[in-house]
């Protein structure tokens, strides 16, 4: 691998050295998007390209996989390679369809011309779970706007980020474009480090923990931040309960459940209830005993705290540490009944874990009541799921229920952040709207990444009358 030059700290950085060290590296995007500003759409493309090609390739797909599972402990090899091939992929082909250059819509009956221009130099603080693939994913939506942009992993995923950002750099440089489009800090992670980045950007984007969202709000600069996690699912009485369990069993397994869009719980009608519990444990799931919940409880927090001993670990490591019985280690994912929901009720919150939360419902009215309470507990915005053959049903909980996506009849970690059968953009990062403390509701996508300016021009007047106005509400209420 051709190493492309950074900026080398190799001393430790006091608080008050943050300024200069981030001054360079900023210094560094600018000069690099001055050179990038003259690029015309098909430029653009090719650098987006580059960056999607240094990782989609098979060998490093591969590689920075297994490096994350081996330096951070989280997540299963197989789902990392293909979340690095068809994120990556789903992404190339949503930017290489739209323009981000120049004129990029005309309305002529309104008089108006829209031209798209950068943001300017973006900071994105990426995560442990994905330190390979949201790097990535987040550069191509900067770079198809023209901007430049810097990465900040975090502490535990950060060699394989730097390796991550180290192939971006060797490809931009392989076509001959500047390799500080993107870049990344030669120093660790530090909160200090974090803050000045954030402060001297010009847009902030973070995917993550929600005390790096709340920091990025506070510091001054426009801000991008997503929601956590925790997806409850319906399983209706018309579902297909056996393809309803498998895409369950997909989704939930992935990655050992690192997404924050894995199912965290499943609410099942009573009608269907033994017959959806069947089915569910024919797909690999097991039901642990209800004497044993308030273990599992024990087990899966400590200290108030998620236990790294089970988050994101496979599933035979996760039944001996719950203190499962022996035909608990050939499952594949740990359901554990529940009725309450709230900080009294951790299970009802986001586990990281194949743990599976299972409630059930009276009836489908009953089942909306218990996911809008799971998702006022944690999870609010984000998103919930749907097994129906009753389409009125799932109009009725998108109609119903605060969240920015609703899936139907889909494995949910597979189809929430893009998929080629349903028409969300791919990202690795979901906005969760006000709700959950966002100031985007939908997936992040390019939109994000520009400025556009109007060009306003004159029109034929179009000045209703009064009457056309308020002529109806006068007839009803009265002047």
């Amino acid at each position: 691998m051709q190493v492309v030059s950074r900026i080398k700290t190799d001393k430790a950085v006091s608080d008050t050295d943050y300024v200069g060290v981030v001054s360079a590296l900023v210094g560094r995007a600018r000069n690099a998007m001055r050179e990038f500003a003259a690029a015309d759409q098909a430029r653009v493309d090719d650098a987006v390209t580059a960056l999607a090609w240094s990782l989609y390739k098979p060998a490093h797909a591969e590689r920075l996989a297994r490096r994350a599972v081996e330096s951070t402990g989280l997540g299963r090899i197989d789902s990392k390679i293909l979340k690095n091939q068809r994120k990556t992929f789903g992404t190339l082909r949503d930017l290489l369809r739209v323009k981000t250059v120049g004129i990029i819509e005309e309305l002529p009956e309104r008089g108006l011309v829209k031209y798209a221009k950068p943001v300017g130099v973006v900071v994105a603080v990426t995560p442990s779970t994905n330190p390979s693939a949201t790097p990535v994913n987040k550069a191509m939506f900067a770079i198809k706007g023209r901007n430049a942009i810097i990465i900040v992993p975090s502490p535990a995923g950060h060699d394989v980020t730097t390796e991550t950002v180290d192939l971006m750099r060797a490809e931009l440089k392989k076509i001959g474009l500047p390799p500080d489009l993107v870049q990344i800090p030669d120093i660790r992670p530090s909160k200090a480090l974090t803050a000045e980045l954030m402060h001297q950007a010009d847009l902030v984007v973070v995917t993550g923990s929600q005390s790096n969202v709340r920091a990025a709000y506070r510091s001054g600069t426009p801000a991008i931040g997503v929601g956590m996690g925790n997806v409850p699912v319906i399983i209706d009485e018309s579902a297909a309960l056996g393809d309803a369990a498998e895409k369950i069993r997909v989704s939930k397994t992935f990655d050992n459940a690192t997404s924050c869009s894995s199912e965290n719980a499943v609410v099942i009608v009573d009608s269907v209830y033994d017959d959806a519990i069947a089915a569910l444990k024919r797909a690999g799931g097991y039901l642990v005993d209800p004497a044993r919940k308030s273990v599992v409880e024990k087990m899966l927090w400590r200290d108030g705290k998620l236990n790294r001993a089970i988050i994101a670990r496979d599933a035979p490591v996760v039944a001996d540490n719950l203190g499962l019985d022996s035909a608990a280690r050939s499952a594949q994912f740990f359901m554990v009944e529940e009725t309450g929901i709230g900080p009294d009720h951790p299970l009802s919150g986001e586990k990281l874990s194949l743990v599976l939360t299972v409630y059930r419902a009276k009836d489908f009215d009953d089942a909306c009541r218990i996911v809008q309470g799971i998702l006022n507990y944690e999870g609010r915005g984000h998103s919930c799921g749907i097994h129906t053959q009753n389409m009125a049903h799932a109009t009725r909980l998108a109609e119903t229920t605060d969240v920015v996506r609703v899936l139907v009849n889909q494995a949910h970690t597979m189809g929430n952040g893009g998929s080629f059968d349903n028409g969300l953009n791919f990202t690795l990062s979901m906005g969760c709207g006000t709700w959950g403390g966002n100031s985007i509701s939908e997936n992040l996508n390019y939109r994000n990444f520009i400025n556009i300016t109007y060009l306003v021009k004159t029109i034929p007047p179009d000045e209703p009358s009064e009457e056309a106005l308020f002529g109806k509400y006068w007839e009803r209420y009265g002047k």
